[in-house]
């Protein structure tokens, strides 16, 4: 993207979001005509707690900025733009509840001698602080925690052991009644479904001690007692049955009943799906249930369309079958394109998606299989087959027929292990400089062996385990994945390597509905001998695929680079522009016979002469650091990030001084299908030596070859007495250093739909 362009894009944006943020026609006085506005809230003598949590417990608020945008990056709300604040007024009667109810907060924290004063100050005659004076004083503290009533239960340790609170800690009611709820949850998953906890505190004088008792009544042990499943059309009781992953007789368990219901809605076939007791069982040692489900559409037919920086239009139409001949089985026939109007629009809104052959259509037809059940409903087997043309921009074009086997077992809540056979039938395009400069395969011959049709087969274990609270934009918790990979003569791979790659994210809740996000990737890449070159000169020659390489930079990626872009890189130049020069009177960058044996320095050449060219990597690092905020309601939101990463060729070579920082914002706004999310990030100045790469020539044999294949002049049309060679020659490597200080060239736009992670 061009400078200007990248102005006018910038300031696109910034318009389109003034425009939504304009000053309603009624000011501030009018909407609360006689009511102080609330310009300051704070609390004192609170070493406890924060003023966050305080301020979170009362209803009296204090006139905010609706944005740490505009804080901070448009400082509108520091001069008081009135469209930038969200106004507070003061509520005599709420106040007087608000006093009452910190005082019952403390009190329920611990600290029964708390004592709370309230200061208010009128600056103007429109307008009111507030301050809550608080003094603490000691906490009571747990002297005693026992149970009653765990006589009758088998290895009665394991239900207290691990509790929330214990002897010494701070004496608060939430604590206690999580105890409680502990025991409770822990009774009811072994076989006591009417289990009960009450709780007592004594409190003896003249301490700051509680004497904490917690009475049970566990009531008689059950077992799971008959099901009846009612509600089911298309799909069979006995499918229903066996998702359940319990029987009639076994010991109860609350947890159970959870995990059957997660159970039968993975079926994707019920849109309601619940289990109950049979209403009117009480007190019972049997547990008698009814699941109730009610079936959605059995067909589906799903299209949609987009658009982003990496594959400009892309489109995709889904055809599912959620009962495909019986037993929920699901198939689900898929086509999808990508890179669509590319090649018509690769100079402005595609610019990243590729020219020349890189910009054509890409696609994918595959139909998908889906065994929900393989003698456990944790036991699920998914089969495909596809037929693909992938290409990634200035590295390759893939077109392949391939088989993807995998067996996923669930290992508890929202955690999965799966076991993976991917073998496909694939050729490369367009790879003659990436096996060049990485494996110094530079024949033609030798290249064309391994871009013909070859088999790449490996076997994978993959562990993934999602911990969040929201399946979009989470505000807690975290993700773990962890993907091991492994081809070789055993799977049936002319490609032989072993590949590991994990990953982690995570989230945390922040005051005033902002969340910290972070992220941290690495992968490793081991390769082994290509078996194509068994029977050549090139016998032992490590080769890796390139689609299992490491690349970054990207809108999912180190948001300061273009799509793989981050990472060893190689630049290509002609042969013409090192033999002939554009202005006559100057001398050629290198004479033929430099080109020939390698030794040409194309430094003189200038930086736009060269055409660079991401080769990938053996080993990766990235991650990133982002705090998303609020900006204008509920859709519309922001975030700062600082993006990190390094690619390097073999893992030997890794080192954190390497790692590259862009930091950067963006906006999002919230859609059903996710957030559409606008990134603007800056990439500092680099300073690399990157191998050149330019057609191999050899001397004009004369009366052996044909005098028209003799090397032209292209502005001239003049011919020397050398020839193009079937292969690549790799020169000296060149330096290239970017000037320093602020350049728009620096600043990357991406434009995609779903967070960055």
């Amino acid at each position: 993207m061009t400078r200007q362009r990248m102005r006018f894009a910038l300031a696109g944006v910034l318009g389109v979001v003034l425009l939504g943020l304009l000053p309603p026609a009624t000011g501030l006085d009018a909407q609360t005509p006689g009511r102080p506005e609330v310009t300051d809230l704070r609390f004192v003598g609170n070493e406890t707690f924060p003023d966050a949590q305080l301020r979170s417990a009362i209803i009296t608020r204090r006139t905010e900025c609706r944005s740490l945008l505009f804080q901070w990056v448009l400082p509108f709300c520091p001069i008081g733009a009135e469209f930038a604040l969200d106004p507070a007024f003061f509520n005599p009667r709420t106040f007087r509840s608000d006093y009452v109810r910190i005082a019952a907060f403390y009190r329920g924290q611990g600290f029964r001698q708390a004592t709370i004063d309230t200061v208010l100050v009128r600056p103007t005659p429109t307008t009111i602080a507030i301050t809550f004076e608080i003094t603490e004083g000691d906490p009571v503290r747990i002297a005693t925690l026992d149970f009653g009533g765990l006589e009758q239960v088998d290895d009665p340790g394991a239900l207290t052991r691990g509790l929330p609170v214990g002897v010494g800690d701070r004496l608060d009611v939430t604590s206690l009644r999580a105890v409680a709820d502990t025991v409770t949850q822990r009774l009811q998953n072994r076989g006591y479904p009417h289990a009960e906890v009450l709780r007592d505190v004594f409190f003896p004088a003249g301490t700051l001690e509680g004497e904490v008792f917690f009475d049970v009544y566990t009531g008689p042990s059950a077992r799971f007692g008959p099901v009846a499943v009612t509600g089911n059309e298309a799909v069979s009781e006995t499918v229903i049955r066996r998702m359940l992953g319990f029987r009639e007789g076994e010991v109860f368990s609350q947890d159970r009943v959870f995990d059957a219901q997660r159970n039968l809605f993975s079926l994707e076939i019920f849109r309601h799906a619940a289990i109950d007791t049979v209403p009117g069982f009480a007190g019972d040692s049997i547990v008698p249930l009814v699941v109730r489900v009610s079936e959605g559409n059995t067909r589906r037919v799903r299209a949609g369309g987009g658009w982003n920086t990496a594959d400009c239009f892309g489109s995709e139409v889904r055809w599912a079958s959620r009962n495909f001949v019986g037993g929920a089985r699901r198939l689900v026939l898929r086509g999808r394109l990508s890179n669509i109007l590319t090649s018509s629009l690769e100079e402005s809104i595609c610019s990243g998606a590729g020219t020349g052959e890189y910009a054509r259509l890409n696609g994918l037809l595959s139909a998908e299989f889906t065994q929900p059940w393989i003698f456990s409903p944790r036991n699920t087997l998914n089969a495909a087959v596809f037929v693909e043309r992938q290409s990634v921009p200035d590295l390759y074009i893939r077109e392949s027929l391939g088989l993807n086997l995998g067996l996923v077992r669930g290992l508890g809540r929202a955690t999965l292990a799966s076991l993976t056979y991917e073998p496909s039938v694939g050729r490369l395009d367009a790879a003659d400089v990436f096996f060049c400069t990485n494996f110094l395969v530079c024949d033609t011959n030798e290249i064309e062996v391994l871009a013909s049709a070859n088999i790449l087969a490996p076997v994978g274990l993959r562990y993934t385990r999602d911990r969040t609270n929201r399946a979009v934009s989470p505000t807690g918790g975290y993700t773990a994945r962890l993907d091991l990979e492994h081809a070789s003569r055993v799977t049936f791979s002319d490609f032989d390597y072993e590949r590991a790659v994990a990953e982690v994210t995570g989230f945390r809740g922040l005051p005033a509905g902002t969340v910290l996000a972070g992220r941290l990737r690495g992968g490793w890449l081991g390769a082994s001998a290509f078996r194509g070159f068994d029977a050549t000169a090139r016998a032992g020659t490590r080769v890796s695929p390139p689609q299992k390489r490491f690349y970054a930079g990207g809108a999912n990626s180190v948001r300061g680079f273009t799509q793989n872009q981050l990472g060893p890189r190689v630049v290509t130049v002609g042969v013409e522009e090192l033999l002939f020069p554009r202005n006559e009177d100057l001398a050629p960058i290198c004479l033929p016979e430099r080109i020939a044996d390698l030794s040409c320095d194309a430094a003189p050449l200038a930086e736009g002469d060269f055409e660079s060219r991401p080769t990938g990597g053996s080993a990766v690092l990235e991650g990133s650091l982002e705090l998303r905020f609020p900006v204008w309601g509920p859709f519309l939101s922001g975030a700062t990030f600082m993006d990190f990463g390094q690619v390097w060729p073999e893992p030997d070579n890794a080192s954190f001084g390497d790692l590259v920082f862009t930091p950067g914002f963006g906006l999002r706004y919230s859609t059903p299908i996710g957030p559409v999310r606008l990134d603007l990030a800056y990439r500092p100045a680099a300073r690399q030596e990157l191998p050149v790469v330019t057609s191999a020539i050899r001397p004009w044999l004369e009366g052996v070859d044909p005098a028209n294949l003799r090397i032209q002049d292209p502005s001239t049309g003049d011919r020397i007495d050398w020839v193009f060679v079937d292969a690549l020659a790799r020169l000296p490597p060149v330096s290239f250093a970017e000037e320093s200080g602020f350049t728009w060239s620096r600043v990357q736009f991406q434009f995609s739909i779903g967070h960055a992670f």
